[in-house]
């Protein structure tokens, strides 16, 4: 059950849970309806990894002691609890942004803002330590500006976390703290922390807000905690002359290292910031007068050092530098940190980090079997998990490796690298691979969650703006182009097995396919394009970024790159570090024919008969001849996706489709002389004997598409994307009279798995507008002039009996039967049970296709794994410095008589 179900159920008549809010890496936040009070609140929620080492009871003792601040500049605590074993605390709900929030927006605040709000905190500090209450988690994201008033939030969170975990908050796979904000006995793990580790916090917080950046800044969070105990920060004056002497010197003392010497209260802080004439011996000002009485001697030896030491950097400037190596090594990582076999992985410009998409591996069952998100360290043994982003689909790097952008669901987020919490920047975001790019210029490009439209959005989150969309294609495997020109992608129709590289111009709103039947460009500095071929190869080829084309010949890379999914296991940073499996990636699944009867009994049709179905989900099918003695079936052979018949039981195959285009979902006439089947064109017509040529039936977006026995009528279902109402719909055209589709089945809700009854009359489909899949029938044509509704707790893929007295469906993986009586009106029996599907395919439950058909002896033909199928583990292939073999390589070209 979803945690906002769980929640609303426990909260029933306290709480009502509205909608989430944000997420971070201790807990969720979710906006509620406060129904006795009759007013908004925030909840938050406990990570469940988190709250089973915490226990219930300790933590509400502990979080009772931070419900009694009482503070104006402190975001009370309504409520704590625990919630069908979760734990939650409630505050209310305050318009209004977030220090982090602005400066995300801003990068810096006025001089005399950031010192008023730095005081404000300081006051609700001082309040709480005199009441013996350390805040421990005091960052930019910890404090709400509500009408330019600062509001310290959860306070106190972090010591009852603390305190109920015990010494067990290693074993959630969380910290306490951000490290930039770390004081330095928080750093060492300290466990007895005063007023001043807050005093510490705070100061970083206000040193952001004037300089832009806290004062320790690295590439990961191990790098920053060292800096934090080991080197001094840089005075902020030296990053921003406007900042006050008072203030500068104030900030000094509150980051000294050791805790003694820092301000003995924050409310002795807060003073020092607005006292002009506050300095310290260790201030600017006394340093400079130190250096002004240095010993002249001293001076002298200093010079003619510099001298020295400018003539040998000068000798090494001008020496010739050696290009760094390039370094090609295999990473085989653990089984429990193994990629997953469908995901991705990228690297920074460096190489020094790779992250990965993994399977989560923490303690929560709810979330057992998802994707995560993995950072393995170039000088790590091991890759760490990256906390909250669970359910990951897609990924992109900033352009200085700072940040990650990735989706999550419908949402997309950015997560510092340095270590902190996701948060959301855009909503409504495609899942489908590669659907994010972050560009040079400051803007994030994504794909929305209807697969065919581009956004732009800035870094830093806010309105999304349309940059381009199709009417057809499916947009995947975004890359970015330089100078925020645009992006290079993935453009093809679902299924998605064959595709065009495509330039989308952002000056000009305009698309150019540059390469046609290939995958995954992406632009590199050296001028180049790589890209991954039809066949699997990779290759680099000359691009001309202002013509967007390729100039010259591409030259083979590799000849093996791994497909996940539908997209190459392939990636290129900026800086030339290549990460990519090799082979062919995943050993798919082999199947065979099987009869089934009405007591669920399997026979094997012909077992020398084994096969592969069409590579796409949910794109196989098969259908009987109407006199029951042949099978079209859509095949997957070294050659593509066809359809092929295969005549029963034991005869031969052969193919009927060989176009350049996957062809699937067959469906035979009613002459027994041709099939129809779907492709990224529409629906066509062949003959079963497999001569002549195709005839289209349709031009258009198909996903479905069947003849009426009198060959009238050509009835077809859409994708959510053509569809008129935004679901799946379903449309008839009578060929050879009408030029636009008709409305079928027309609604707000998914309609699909449609099958026409043997004498025409009626159409049985799948629907989703009971909140659950059921089966339906209606008139054929007439459609609007009835609707019966035949399963009772859930159906779906329904197909006629060949008599038409029996309507079959799928609920839970048991083939049900419903009795017909015919009309007017139709009558439908009380379905009962035939079979429990075993070990075949059609156990999936639910399809948009029905995946088995009804013999005219009333036996079932469905298929069952022979052969299961498995992921050919290969390790990940890294590849650092490689733009310098490349550059290499061509002026070896270039030299070449």
């Amino acid at each position: 059950m979803h945690t906002t179900d769980v929640l609303n159920s426990a909260l029933a008549g306290t709480y009502a849970i509205e909608r989430e809010l944000g997420a971070g890496g201790m807990a969720t936040v979710y906006l509620a309806a406060d129904l006795k009070h009759d007013r908004k609140v925030a909840i938050k929620v406990l990570k469940p990894e988190l709250a089973a080492v915490l226990g219930a009871e300790r933590f509400v003792v502990e979080i009772k002691t931070t419900a009694a601040l009482q503070h104006p500049h402190i975001l009370p605590l309504f409520d704590s609890g625990v919630a069908d074993g979760l734990l939650y605390y409630v505050m209310p709900y305050i318009q209004g942004e977030t220090i982090r929030d602005k400066l995300n927006r801003e990068t810096q605040f006025g001089v005399e803002e950031a010192v008023r709000i730095a005081r404000e905190v300081a006051d609700a500090l001082d309040y709480a330590h005199r009441h013996g209450v350390i805040h421990r988690d005091i960052k930019p994201e910890n404090v709400l500006l509500h009408d330019g008033r600062a509001m310290v939030m959860d306070f106190g969170i972090a010591l009852a976390v603390s305190a109920a975990a015990g010494g067990r908050m290693t074993e959630t796979g969380l910290s306490l703290g951000t490290p930039h904000y770390m004081s330095p006995e928080q750093a060492t793990a300290e466990k007895d922390l005063t007023a001043r580790s807050d005093i510490y916090s705070l100061a970083s917080v206000l040193y952001e807000m004037l300089a832009g950046d806290p004062p320790y800044t690295a590439s990961s969070a191990q790098a920053v905690i060292m800096k934090i105990i080991t080197d001094l920060a840089r005075p902020v004056r030296d990053l921003r002359r406007s900042v006050p002497v008072n203030v500068a010197a104030a900030l000094a003392k509150a980051l000294e290292k050791l805790p003694a010497d820092r301000f003995d209260t924050a409310k002795e802080f807060a003073a020092a910031l607005a006292d002009p004439h506050f300095t310290t011996d260790s201030s600017p000002t006394h340093a400079a007068a130190r250096a002004a009485g240095s010993s002249h001697v001293v001076t002298l030896g200093l010079g003619v050092a510099l001298i020295l030491m400018t003539g040998v950097a000068g000798w090494l400037l001008l020496r010739p530098k050696s290009p760094p190596p390039v370094l090609r090594y295999a990473l085989a990582l653990p089984e429990e940190q193994a990629p997953d076999p469908a995901g991705f992985a990228l690297a920074t410009s460096d190489g020094s980090r790779i992250i990965y998409l993994g399977r989560y591996r923490g303690p929560s069952a709810a979330l057992a079997g998802v994707t995560q998100l993995w950072m393995k360290r170039r000088d790590a043994l091991t890759a760490i998990p990256l906390a909250g982003t669970e359910a990951s689909s897609a990924a992109a790097l900033s352009p200085d490796d700072a940040w990650l952008a990735f989706v999550q669901g419908a949402f997309l987020r950015k997560l510092p690298m340095a270590g902190g919490t996701p948060t959301v920047i855009a909503e409504h975001v495609s899942n489908l691979p590669g659907s994010v790019a972050w560009l040079d210029d400051g803007s994030i490009v994504y794909v929305a969650s209807n697969a065919a439209t581009l956004m732009r959005i800035p870094e830093t989150g806010g309105p999304g703006k349309v940059i381009w969309s199709s009417d057809s294609l499916s947009l995947l495997n975004l890359t970015p182009l330089p100078s925020g020109r645009g992006v290079l992608l993935d453009a093809c129709h679902a299924p998605c097995d064959q595709g065009d590289v495509v330039a989308i111009d952002f000056g000009t709103a305009s698309a150019r396919v540059v390469i046609p039947g290939a995958t995954y460009a992406r632009y590199i500095p050296t001028g180049s394009l790589v890209y991954v071929s039809r066949e699997r190869a990779a290759l680099v080829v000359p691009f001309d970024l202002r013509s967007l084309t390729m100039r010259g010949s591409p030259v083979t890379m590799t000849d093996s790159v791994a497909i996940a999914g539908t997209s190459p296991f392939l990636s290129v940073s900026t800086g030339g570090t290549i990460v990519m499996r090799r082979g062919a990636g995943i050993e798919q699944q082999r199947y065979e024919l099987v009869w089934v009867d009405r007591a669920g009994h399997q026979t094997v049709v012909d077992s020398s008969f084994t096969f592969r179905l069409t590579e796409y989900a949910g794109n196989f099918g098969w259908a009987l001849s109407p006199d029951g003695t042949r099978l079209a079936i859509g095949l997957n052979t070294e050659s593509g996706d066809d359809i092929w018949i295969k005549a029963l039981p034991r005869g031969p195959v052969s193919r009927v489709t060989s176009g350049p285009r996957p062809a699937s979902r067959p469906r035979w006439a009613s002459d027994g002389r041709s099939v129809t089947a779907v492709t990224d064109a529409g629906v066509i017509l062949h003959r079963a004997d497999g001569t002549g040529k195709d005839s289209v039936l349709w031009r258009g977006n198909a996903d479905e598409g069947l003849l009426s026995p009198d060959g009238k009528w050509l009835v077809i279902r859409q994708g959510a994307r053509a569809a008129t109402s935004g679901g799946r719909d379903i449309f008839g055209v009578r060929l050879g009279v009408d030029t636009a589709l008709q409305p079928l089945v027309n609604s707000p809700y998914d309609e699909y798995a449609m099958a026409l009854s043997p004498d025409g009359r009626w159409l049985a489909y799948e629907s989703n507008e009971t909140g659950r899949s059921d089966v339906f029938v209606r008139p054929f044509p007439n459609t609007n002039d009835g609707k019966f509704p035949v399963s009772i707790g859930g159906g779906a893929v329904p197909l006629w009996s060949r008599s038409g007295r029996e309507l079959f469906f799928l609920r839970d993986g048991t083939m049900m039967a419903a009795a017909v009586t015919p009309g007017p009106p139709i009558r439908f029996g009380e379905p009962h049970p035939l079979f429990e599907i075993r070990g075949a395919l059609a156990e999936r439950g639910t399809a948009w296709y029905t995946p088995w058909d009804v013999a005219p002896d009333g036996r079932f033909i469905m298929v069952r794994s022979v052969h299961p199928g498995r992921f050919v583990d290969a390790p990940l292939i890294v590849m650092e410095n490689w733009l310098e073999e490349l550059k290499a390589t061509r002026s070896a070209k270039r030299a070449a008589p």
